[in-house]
Order: C-alpha cells, then sequence, then structure tokens
C-alpha cells in the first residue's frame, strides 16, 4: 500500500496567511526550524500508479503540481488521481473540488450526511454540475466495506467518529454519524491497514476496535492542549469545541497512542499554534521519545509484508 502525505497541516495552512503566532512569525523570520504546510490531504494506491485522494484541500492545485505520481503525462488533460473519497465536509477538506472543476467528471465517495452539506450549506455538488458533468456522487454507508473503481486491492471502510459538524452545518455541536468519518483501508493482496482519521474528538466504543487492528495510524494532531487557541491568543474555540482530541491532555491523543499496537503512530492535520511545529521544541522531542512521528507535505509512506 502505497501513502502519500500532500498536506500535512490543519484549516489555514503554516504559516497561516493572517497570523503571527509564535509559530508563524516565527517561520517567517527564519528563528525556529520548522516546514511550511499546505492543508490536510493524502493519496493513496495499491500500484503507486493510480491514486484515491483522501480529501481535496484548498491547496490542491499546489499539492499536484508538487507530485509527480499525479502527472499523467500519456494524456494531453487529466492527472493519475481516480476517486475521491470525503471523510467529512469541513472547508479544509472540500473546498479543493472548486480548483478540480476542469477536470470534471470526478468520482466522489461520501456520506450522505456530507453530501447533504455539500448541496446545501456549501452546494458544491450543485454548483459542479455546471462543469462536464460535476461531482459523481457514490454513497458510502459507515462500517459498510466498499471498493472504489481504480485500486481494487484496496477496501475502505467508513468509521463514524465523535467529532464536529462544521460552522455552516445546521448540525454544528449535535452531528449525525454521517457527519465525520475514519478512513480503515486494507490492502486485500497482503492484509496491510491503515487508519486515517484526520479529525478525532474522542475516542468511543466504535473506533477502538479498528484503531487497535491499524497497522499504521494517520491520526489527528491539530492541538497540543485544549485551550490552545486562548493561550496563544489567536481564538476562542477549544480543540474539543472544534471536534479535535488534544495531544497533551490527561485523556488526549498521546495517552490514546501508548495503548496502541500500531507499528507506526503519525500525526497529520496540524495546526498553525501546535508547538510540535518547532522541530526543535521540547513537546516534538518528547514525540520523538514516544515513537510518534509527525507527517509532513510530501511524505511517503510504503506498507508492505
Amino acid at each position: 500500500m502505497f501513502i502519500k502525505v500532500l498536506g500535512s497541516a490543519a484549516g489555514g495552512g503554516f504559516p497561516q496567511w493572517n497570523c503571527n503566532c509564535a509559530n508563524c512569525a516565527g517561520l517567517r523570520q527564519g528563528t525556529i526550524q520548522a516546514s511550511a504546510r499546505t492543508q490536510s490531504s493524502i493519496i493513496i494506491s495499491d500500484d503507486g500508479k493510480t491514486w484515491v485522494l483522501c480529501n481535496a484541500s484548498p491547496d490542491i492545485s499546489q499539492q499536484i503540481a508538487h507530485t509527480p505520481e499525479l502527472n499523467k503525462t500519456e494524456v494531453l488533460r487529466g492527472t493519475n488521481i481516480g476517486a475521491i473519497i470525503l471523510t467529512d465536509s469541513q472547508i479544509d477538506h472540500t473546498t479543493g473540488l472548486l480548483s478540480l472543476r476542469e477536470g470534471c467528471p470526478h468520482q466522489v465517495w461520501c456520506t450522505k450526511e456530507v453530501h447533504d452539506d455539500l448541496t446545501t450549506g456549501f452546494p458544491i455538488f450543485t454548483m459542479l454540475q455546471h462543469w462536464n458533468g460535476g461531482l459523481q456522487h457514490h454513497p458510502l454507508t459507515p462500517l459498510a466495506p466498499f471498493r472504489v473503481d481504480v485500486c481494487r486491492d484496496l477496501q475502505f471502510t467508513a468509521i463514524p467518529i465523535l467529532s464536529n459538524a462544521p460552522p455552516y452545518s445546521p448540525f454544528r455541536d449535535r452531528p449525525l454519524p454521517g457527519h465525520n468519518v475514519a478512513l480503515f483501508i486494507e490492502n486485500t493482496a497482503n492484509g496491510q491497514t491503515l487508519l486515517y482519521a484526520p479529525g478525532l474528538g474522542e475516542p468511543d466504543d466504535v473506533i477502538m476496535p479498528w484503531l487497535q487492528r491499524a497497522d499504521c495510524l494517520l491520526i489527528d494532531g491539530t492541538v497540543w492542549q485544549d485551550d490552545e487557541l486562548l493561550t496563544t491568543g489567536v481564538g476562542k474555540n477549544t480543540g474539543k469545541a472544534m471536534g479535535h482530541l488534544a495531544l497533551a491532555e490527561e485523556k488526549g491523543l498521546m495517552a490514546l497512542l501508548g495503548k496502541l499496537p500500531a507499528k507506526r503512530k503519525i500525526l497529520i492535520h496540524i495546526n498553525n499554534t501546535n508547538p510540535i511545529l518547532n522541530e526543535q521544541s521540547p513537546q516534538r522531542q518528547y514525540l520523538k521519545q514516544q515513537g510518534i512521528e509527525v507527517s509532513w507535505d510530501g511524505m511517503a509512506i510504503h506498507l508492505q509484508d
């Protein structure tokens, strides 16, 4: 199984365009050791040739330009993206679909709840009908395994997770199970498994067995502490209110990861305020000691026998 991280940051990227927090200012001024990041998205493949795009960030055009694997040289127009799967209807995971309009039609898998949001409050499906057939919706049902038309060795299962609906959604703060899913991906040819969860508000009895099964976890690392936006002075939302489990809380993500048997534990969707972006920070060093990796744009992950 081949995985490549197109974008590793949370909404706004890093540095965020309007932010002068210690991390963003430090990166611009060269006073911290860190790398710029675009907004969260990955591609996955069973052969390294045709790829499934998991979430379409606002930075998708830039990401494709920097990903040789997606350059389909034998056609006048096109890429090696053969299917798209959405884990939620958040702005930072869906706006990129607008930038892909010249390549329509696209085959898009998502839950009913995500499709409803994307045909009402943020009607991308409706808007893109005017571009060569637009987005062709393939409904997925949580906990029901499915395959896409490309990468036939990969079996996907959408796992409902406790998180939140987007701020524009009528279900904000009262999400339905289909508003946020993790993807459990198995290569049926060799049994290798990945769990991709760029948003995770709280582990529950539904997600835990899947977390325990995965060989590799590519999981939400948005904030270090729940009140991080407040303590850095850039906002009032808590991680929990945004639908993200903080890393360093008593029952936070690091405590959870310490109990899981996965061979690789990798963080993605990292907010610009998170101190782990500074590669010399005590928080980043602590992650290293715990065997927890921090993804970066362009990171390649190859799961094999």
